[in-house]
């Protein structure tokens, strides 16, 4: 999709790369343009075949570091029970557009600009006409995004969320300084480096298996290794000082703030290092309408951790889905 869709033109295609994506048959991938004209990429995988009548649209917000490829097998779960799949690549990361003249750097300049790619993905839906009701799944920095979408007008009937990122995971010294110091850090001459204890490496690349925080499951582990050595303008690694100051005062201001009025499932794993659990624990509490689960063992990520994990945490965001007013 480019600018011009607003006037009818046609899609504009971009690449999926179904060999590592394993997702469903019949996916496909535009460009799409924001409205500060930052190219970004999304995918669609249609409901399969041999169900029914589609049952709706779940849109997809992947976490930090991700792509679109990552959720090809999740993608595969809400194919077959007659869901279609519509997924981003946010602006810089992915294939996406990218700010910094180092590339494998995480930034953005302030976090509601991921506002304008959900919009974007937004007028790709509608330009598709896709069957409806419209359902969010969300990870990590993408639960963020996502719980600040549903603080505003949205067109989603229920949300589901993994590892929503309601915190930033910080040494405990850091916590009572963090927002004065996000502020201090924000728009400085230091925010474009490398937060401290990251760099330029990728955590899948440089990290042994054994003492990762994503999962325990060693062929998702393998996956994801396969995935960036097999196209590796999806790598992205460590985030700027900007992007942590961003974060961190998105998670505050989210925290101050109304909880949406619609039913929410939230899961958790038991082991969660990356995200801040009591944030999560304590939005929890205040959303009336939110069911919190907490899966033993399980590490981030939910949707990509061993078999019962990924099997029990698709299968409570499905009944969420099932629930959706038609």
């Amino acid at each position: 999709m480019s600018e011009s869709l607003l006037r009818g033109a046609p899609l504009e295609p971009a690449p999926l790369h179904e060999e590592i994506a394993r997702g469903p048959a019949g996916g496909r991938a535009f460009w799409l343009y924001a409205e500060d004209h930052v190219r970004i990429r999304a995918a669609l995988w249609p409901a399969a075949p041999g169900a029914a009548a589609p049952r709706g649209t779940v849109f997809l917000f992947p976490g930090r570091t991700e792509y679109i490829e990552k959720y090809g097998p999740t993608a595969v779960r809400l194919s077959a029970a007659g869901y279609a799949c519509l997924t981003l690549d946010w602006r810089g990361q992915g294939l996406a557009d990218r700010p910094l003249d180092d590339p494998f750097k995480g930034h953005v300049g302030r976090f509601s600009e991921f506002q304008t790619d959900v919009a974007a993905l937004y007028r790709l839906a509608e330009a598709l006409d896709l069957p409806r009701p419209w359902g969010l799944l969300s990870h990590s920095m993408g639960g963020a995004i996502a719980l600040r979408t549903l603080m505003g007008a949205h067109p989603f009937a229920t949300a589901a969320f993994s590892a929503p990122m309601w915190g930033i995971g910080l040494p405990r010294p850091l916590r009572a300084v963090a927002r004065p110091l996000a502020r201090l850090l924000h728009d400085s001459a230091l925010s474009r480096l490398y937060a401290p204890g990251t760099g330029p490496e990728t955590y899948v690349l440089a990290q042994p298996f054994a003492d990762n925080l994503l999962t325990t499951d060693p062929a998702v582990w393998a996956m994801l290794i396969e995935q960036v050595g097999a196209v590796p303008g999806l790598i992205l690694s460590g985030p700027s000082l900007q992007w942590v100051a961003e974060g961190i005062l998105e998670c505050a201001d989210l925290a101050t703030r109304p909880p949406p009025r619609l039913p929410v499932y939230i899961g958790l794993g038991a082991e969660e290092r990356i995200v801040e659990p009591a944030a999560v624990r304590a939005q929890a509490a205040r959303w009336r309408e939110a069911r919190l689960e907490i899966f033993p063992g399980a590490q981030h990520e939910l949707m990509m951790e061993g078999g019962a994990t990924r099997t029990g945490f698709l299968d409570a965001a499905l009944a969420l889905f099932e629930a959706m007013p038609r």
